[in-house]
């Protein structure tokens, strides 16, 4: 199958799918991470277009130690992003070109606009990649993808509500050496904004960072998350999962289908 996981930034993908793209490529599936901005607003030092360039390298770096297929970062600006025609036709154009079987993207609220904007523009894609007078120079897809978000704690409107859960604990380290490949965000930009006291904890050699960043993106498994897991898996121990809810807009899959797309 072919998977394409859409950000608002390069390293939105690494966080919420990083770990079961990583066990799908090492399946032999096709996974691709697309940010739809350049990211360039993410430093509290560096200038734009340094750090356009800088988090280019870093998503390539990223994609090498996941084992993805590809990673590709679009030009529209970092926190400027809006759900128009024009970003909607990238969204249409890059799905139907990556053919894919399978996309996930942000819910479409968040505390960041450019996440929130993603969400919108995936779904308002959703149905137009199958119409094919909508971008009419890339070939439509003749079946609809199926759509899924990737897991947030946001409680309004609606919190999350997952129908997947996939184990990553087998993988749980590489998945923290994608994100760790985003140096630029993990250990300089997040903690400068976060207010500044977890810079100062911000280790300084690269196997105490690793060790740092694994603790700080180790949560505890939500009760439904858990549920989930012990269906796919039995009574076995796991402490890292990611989870995915189906998105009401794409292809439905029925629950033999939604248990084979994702690794057991």
């Amino acid at each position: 199958m072919r998977f394409l996981c859409i950000g608002a930034h390069p390293d939105d993908c690494e966080i919420g799918f990083g770990g079961s793209a990583a066990r799908l490529a090492a399946e032999g599936q096709a996974v691709k991470f697309l940010s739809l901005t350049d990211g360039a607003a993410g430093h509290q030092t560096h200038a734009p277009a340094t750090l356009a360039a800088i988090r280019r390298n870093e998503a390539s770096e990223a994609a090498r130690r996941l084992g993805i297929a590809e990673t590709e970062i679009l030009r529209n600006p970092d926190g400027a992003l809006t759900p128009n025609i024009e970003v909607r036709e990238q969204v249409i154009r890059r799905i139907r070109e990556w053919q894919a079987d399978v996309v996930l993207t942000h819910r479409p609220w968040d505390y960041h606009p450019d996440h929130r904007y993603t969400g919108q523009v995936v779904q308002d894609a959703a149905y137009l990649v199958v119409v094919p007078h909508v971008c009419a120079e890339t070939q439509a897809l003749r079946r609809n993808p199926i759509f899924f978000y990737v897991e947030d704690t946001f409680r309004l409107p609606d919190p999350f509500m997952p129908d997947i859960a996939v184990d990553i604990e087998p993988v749980w380290d590489r998945k923290i050496e994608g994100m760790d490949a985003h140096a630029s965000q993990f250990y300089e930009w997040l903690p400068w904004v976060s207010g500044g006291e977890s810079a100062e904890r911000v280790p300084a050699s690269p196997a105490e960072r690793r060790s740092w960043l694994a603790r700080q993106y180790s949560r505890p498994l939500t009760t439904c998350v858990v549920a989930l897991l012990q269906r796919r898996y039995g009574s076995r121990e796991i402490t890292h999962a990611e989870a995915f809810q189906v998105c009401e807009y794409g292809r439905r899959p029925s629950p033999e289908e939604l248990d084979e797309i994702f690794p057991r």
